[in-house]
C-alpha cells in the first residue's frame, strides 16, 4: 500500500532539492551538500513512510545499511570523488542516486527492524558520523574541496542543522517506541 502524505512530501523533497538554482542562491559547495543531506535524511524517510510495505520487505539490517551509508557518504566526500561529481554529469547523478540509495536502506533498516532499539541505534550512528564530517568541513584548517572556506563551511552547517536532528529525532523516537514496548 502506498501512502500518499509522505509520497507527496517525498516527492517534494526532491523536486524542491534538484530543480531550483541553488548553486546561484547559496553556492556551489552548499547547494551540493544541501542535496546530499535532503536525500539521505528526509527524501530518505519520507520514501520508506510511503510505501512500508517494500520497506519492511526489502529493508537490509540497520546496522549493515549504516555501515555501508557511512563509507558511501565519507567516501564521496573524499576530494578526489567530490571533484569526479562536480565534473560530470553522468558521475553526479549516480552520486545522487547512491546517496538516496543508501538513505533509504538505513531508513527502511530502521522503521522495520524487529527491535526499535536496534533501529534507534542504527540511525544514532548515522547521526554521529554525519555531525563528525560536518564538523571536519566547519572546523578544517583550509578549504578541502578547493572551494572557497565559508562556501565549505556553509556545507558543514547545513549538514548539521538538516541531517544531526533528522536522525536524532529518528533515533530517540525509536527509542521511545522500544521503552513502552518493554513497559507493556
Amino acid at each position: 500500500m502506498i501512502r500518499p502524505v509522505p509520497l507527496f512530501l517525498a516527492a517534494a523533497l526532491l523536486a524542491g532539492v534538484w530543480l531550483p538554482p541553488w548553486e546561484g542562491l547559496i553556492g556551489p559547495f552548499p547547494a551540493h551538500m544541501l542535496r546530499h543531506i535532503v536525500l539521505v535524511a528526509l527524501a530518505a524517510p519520507a520514501l520508506v513512510l510511503a510505501a512500508p510495505g517494500i520497506a519492511a520487505r526489502l529493508a537490509p539490517p540497520v546496522l549493515l545499511a549504516a555501515a555501508v551509508e557511512a563509507v558511501v557518504v565519507w567516501g564521496w566526500h573524499l576530494p578526489h570523488l567530490h571533484h569526479l561529481a562536480m565534473g560530470s554529469a553522468a558521475v553526479f547523478v549516480a552520486e545522487q542516486a547512491l546517496f538516496l540509495a543508501v538513505g533509504w536502506a538505513v531508513w527502511a533498516g530502521a522503521l522495520t527492524a524487529a527491535v526499535p532499539l536496534a533501529g534507534a541505534g542504527g540511525l544514532l550512528l548515522t547521526s554521529m558520523h554525519m555531525t563528525m564530517l560536518g564538523a571536519v568541513l566547519i572546523l578544517a584548517p583550509r578549504a578541502l574541496y578547493g572551494a572557497e572556506m565559508a562556501g565549505q563551511q556553509a556545507g558543514g552547517v547545513l549538514m548539521l542543522a538538516i541531517g544531526t536532528p533528522a536522525y536524532l529525532v529518528g533515533g530517540l523516537r525509536l527509542a521511545a517506541v522500544s521503552l513502552r514496548e518493554g513497559a507493556a
